[in-house]
């Protein structure tokens, strides 16, 4: 092969590691974005769940009993 051809084959290489490059980084960026993004919904999801377990004795029990006319 000649040079101009090497070269040709190089600038190409180049463009397209360059392109690859670029797409990890915003790829990534997504990445970290999605993880941050998750761990504050984990953690909102967390103090809900604790502020319903916390409701939940209060508003189960006068609806828990059974009809009178209700036998086993």
């Amino acid at each position: 092969m000649n040079d101009e051809n090497l070269s040709a084959r190089l600038a190409r290489t180049e463009a397209a590691l360059a392109h690859l490059e670029r797409n990890y980084d915003g790829l990534n960026a997504v990445v970290i974005d999605q993880g941050k993004q998750l761990a504050r919904l984990l953690k909102r999801l967390e103090e809900l769940g604790q502020a319903f377990q916390a409701q939940e004795p209060d508003r189960m029990l006068p609806h828990n009993q059974k009809p009178p006319h209700y036998s086993p």
